[in-house]
């Protein structure tokens, strides 16, 4: 298992993570404006732990990932889908599936 400084050091360069980040910086700021602690109170994950995912200094578990979007109203993979776009503007790239259609 990582330390929390390993974890830390690789969070800070991948790009899915800076995505992530931005997804839930930017749906702070579409709903209302709510505050770091507010979405913390509403998810039940520390506001401090917030503040370091939207800096992509922290690697969240899935189940905090849930537990955000469910602050949100809406299924992680929805969040992770907004994840995913933010972490493309800033050069991640993926195999795009053979069923579905590239992406605008």
């Amino acid at each position: 298992m990582p330390s929390e400084d390993e974890n830390r050091r690789g969070a800070e360069r991948d790009p899915l993570l800076i995505g992530l980040g931005r997804a839930i910086r930017r749906l702070r700021f579409e709903n209302d404006d709510i505050s770091q602690e507010q979405l913390g109170q509403d998810s039940d994950v520390h506001r401090n732990y917030i503040g370091g995912i939207e800096r992509a200094e922290r690697m969240p578990t899935l189940l905090s990932v849930a537990k955000i979007a469910g602050a949100f109203q809406m299924r992680p993979s929805q969040l992770l889908e907004l994840a995913e776009r933010e972490a493309e503007r800033h050069g991640a790239f993926w195999p795009q599936p053979a069923n579905e259609p590239p992406r605008e």
